[in-house]
Order: C-alpha cells, then structure tokens, then sequence
C-alpha cells in the first residue's frame, strides 16, 4: 500500500504555526521601515491596524475555501479547483520558485545576522552559516517531523515572552517615557503610507502556511479556519501593543534609525545584560517562523506532483520513514532557499515575496464568491462573517498594496511578475509530457 501523508497536528499544532510562522522576523525588523515611511508613529500605528485588518480579512475568507478543500496544497488546490489547473499551477510556481525560499532565505539570513550580535560571526560568514542552517533544518525535518510539530508550540510560547515583555514594561512606564506620537507630525504621503502597509503584511505574512499543511492536520474543515482566525487575532494583537510599546520607549529618529529597534527598546527598558536575553528570543521567534515555512513550504511540489503539475513528480510524491516525509520536495525547497541565500538581501526578499503572493490572494479572496454561486458541491462547515463586506475588504486593501507597489519598487514587482510568467512555459512542458506518456500507455495497452 503507497503511503499518504498522515494526520499527525491537532488544533494547538495549527494555532502555533499561524502565529509561529507570522511572528518572525517582521515585527522585530520591519518596524523601523513602517515608521520611517509613514513619517509619525499615529499614521505608522495606523498602518499595522489597517495591515493587520487587510490579512484577518483575507484568512477569514480563504478559511471558507480551506473548509470545503481540506487538503495538502493550500491555496495551490483552492486555485486549481476554483479557477483552472493554470492558474494553480502558476500559484504553486511562485510558491516553490519565490515564496516559500525566499521567506525561508529571509528569514535565515536575520536570524545569522541577529546572531551576530551575540557571537563573533563576521559579516562575510552570515550566508554561510545561513546555507549550514537550512542544511540542518532540512536534516531535523527528515528525521524527527512529528517532533517538529510539537517543537512549533515550544517555539510559539517562547517567541511571544520578549514581545510581551516589552509591551508589558513599556506600557506600565510613566510618561518620563514620552509617546513620540507629540513629537512627530510629518505629513505622510499616500506612497510612503502604501510602502508602510506593505512591510506590515510582510510582518503578518504566514498565515496561508496551515491551510497548506491541511492534510496533516486532524479535522481540516474545522480545525484550519480555527487556527487561522484565533492565530490572526492573536498577532494582530501583539503587532499593535508591540508597536505601540517601541513608541513610548524610543525617540522617534532612534525608531526610524535603529537597525535593531527591539533590541534597542530593551537596552531602554531592561539595561544591557537584560537585553541580551531579549536578543535570545528574538532569535527565537525567527527560528519558530524559518521552520514553519520550511515545513508547510516543502508541502508544494509535493501537493503540484500529486497533481501532475510538476517535473518528476515520481520523485517528489514519494514519501518516506515512520512520519511519513516527502524527501524530496524537501531537497526542492532547501536548494531553492539556499540560492536566495546566495542571491538575495533581506529586503529585496521581502518585496518580491509579497507582491508576488498578494496577486494569488485576491484570486482566493475572489474566490469565495465562485465558490457560494458556481460551486454548490464544495460547502465546508465554516462561512465567512459579514459576507460580502470582509471579502471586499480583504480585495480592496491587497490591491491598494499591489498598485502602490507598482509605483514604488516596480523593479521588484516587474521581477515578481516575469518569475511569475516564467512558469507558463514549464506547465505546457509537463502537459505536453504528460500527453506523451498517457498516448503511449494507450499504445502498450
């Protein structure tokens, strides 16, 4: 009998991957680039709401389609059923091409980068410890997955200690820590409050990653719209007191100065030596966000071959050990990372990955609408609250994100693009394969 993937996550395990793969590096290092800009710390809080508002809205709508699509794959799947085998598989594309390594080589590339703070890691030598961290990431995941799943709520807790920490302390300062919201009015420009909301979904970008995990999840059609609406509204949370925090702690040239502005709140707050264990986890939470990505990630070519809509999908639909892990869309996900290790900064990343995900959003966004009128067949248990108003929110803030992105980075989202449309020609490749070998069996049969 051929293996499956086997339901080894419960509730817990998907509420921990929502907010361990949200809660990385973007909110310890995306704050800095919000606040400077949306010129003020109001309009800079503003843009972590309406951010996190935008995504809650998104996760609250793709939860529906994740309930009547339960299965490994994610948005891949929700795609292909909804609008066509193209345009999944051009989903599935950016997904193992850019999304899922380049969040994964973000992510590894800050938390060397934070390490370096702690030990003396030269700035020459973080790509590499970075490569030898995939490698080792990749060798835990082959060999110990159930254990990972269990290490995620490990994880989760721990990231969530120095974020509270710090919004605890602050918040219970007197005004000796003045809020920078009196010290700061530069008017903000609809391109700078545009740019502030794009680095703020990328700090609550995630979320997608339990639906893709849905067929190691026991009951998906309750259980993923669970994990990401109370995963979503924990974070939003933690963003907005989080941020709010840094804002009465640091003057507001250190806010839009400081390179590591958590770290920097500490030292405020704690002294040095407390900081240190604030750096600790820090380091913490971007590891808990590298390995649910790494982990839900891997899941991709996995779900594209079982679909046949991927090169050696012989290969990538095997899956081996006692866990039940496919290898080799591991190995996939791991070289793709480790290129944009090589290739790639933190910021470039960042912008790629979104502009690039947020085009397949609005399609599942959308596609709760085909999926109530044209698709009466596929009804999960969970509906959408305050349809259509949460759909339409969700439309209209992510295409105000990709318009904006248009006019400020257009290299970036014209590079997301032709990634994008590089994939067309692999899909007739593997269809026109596919045709070969379905006329030959016809042939010797």
């Amino acid at each position: 009998m051929e293996k499956t993937l086997t339901k080894k996550l419960g509730l817990k395990e998907g509420i921990s991957f929502v907010v361990g793969m949200v809660i990385g590096s973007g909110v310890f290092f995306k704050a800095t680039t919000v606040f400077k800009s949306s010129n003020n710390v109001t309009t800079g809080i503003l843009a972590w709401i309406l951010g996190g508002i935008i995504t809650i809205c998104a996760g609250l709508t793709i939860a529906e389609i994740a309930s009547a699509m339960p299965k490994t794959g994610g948005l891949f799947v929700y795609l292909k059923e909804l609008y066509g085998e193209k345009i999944g598989f051009l989903f599935g594309w950016v997904q193992v091409t850019i999304s899922s390594p380049g969040t994964v080589a973000a992510c590894a590339i800050i938390l060397i980068d934070q390490l370096s703070s702690l030990l003396p890691i030269g700035h020459t030598y973080i790509k590499i410890f970075a490569v030898t961290l995939i490698f080792c990431l990749a060798f835990v995941n082959i060999f110990a997955s159930k254990a990972v799943g269990k290490m995620q709520i490990l994880v989760t807790i721990g990231k969530l200690i120095p974020l509270l920490l710090i919004i605890g302390f602050a918040l219970l300062k007197n005004n000796s820590l003045r809020s920078v919201a009196t010290a700061s009015t530069v008017h903000t420009t609809v391109s700078g409050f545009g740019s502030a909301l794009l680095a703020t979904l990328w700090a609550y970008d995630g979320w997608i990653g339990v639906a893709t995990l849905a067929g190691e999840i026991d009951n998906p059609r309750k259980n993923v719209p669970r994990a990401i609406l109370i995963g979503l509204s924990i974070v939003i949370l933690v963003y907005v007191l989080f941020n709010f925090a840094l804002s009465r702690v640091l003057p507001f040239e250190m806010l839009i100065a400081s390179e590591k502005v958590a770290e920097d709140a500490a030292t405020v707050l704690f002294g040095d030596i407390a900081s240190t264990f604030i750096a600790l986890g820090i380091l913490v939470s971007v590891f808990g966000a590298l390995n649910g990505e790494y982990m839900a990630g891997s899941r991709v070519p996995y779900a594209m071959a079982e679909n046949n809509l991927f090169p050696f999908k012989d290969k990538l639909t095997k899956v081996y050990g006692k866990d039940v892990i496919p290898i080799y869309s591991l190995i996939v996900s791991s070289t793709m990372g480790i290129m944009y290790i090589v290739t790639g900064s933190f910021e470039m990343l960042t912008e790629l990955v979104i502009f690039s995900l947020w085009i397949f959003f609005l399609l599942g966004i959308f596609g709760v609408f085909i999926l109530r009128n044209k698709r009466p067949d596929l009804q999960g248990t969970y509906k959408v609250p305050f349809y259509p108003i949460v759909p339409l929110i969700g439309l209209i803030g992510g295409g105000f994100v990709l318009v904006n992105t248009l006019i400020t980075s257009p290299t970036n989202a014209i590079t997301g693009v032709i990634i994008t449309l590089l994939g067309l020609p692999v899909y007739f490749i593997v269809k026109r394969k596919e045709k070969v070998v379905k006329i030959k069996n016809k042939i010797l049969f």
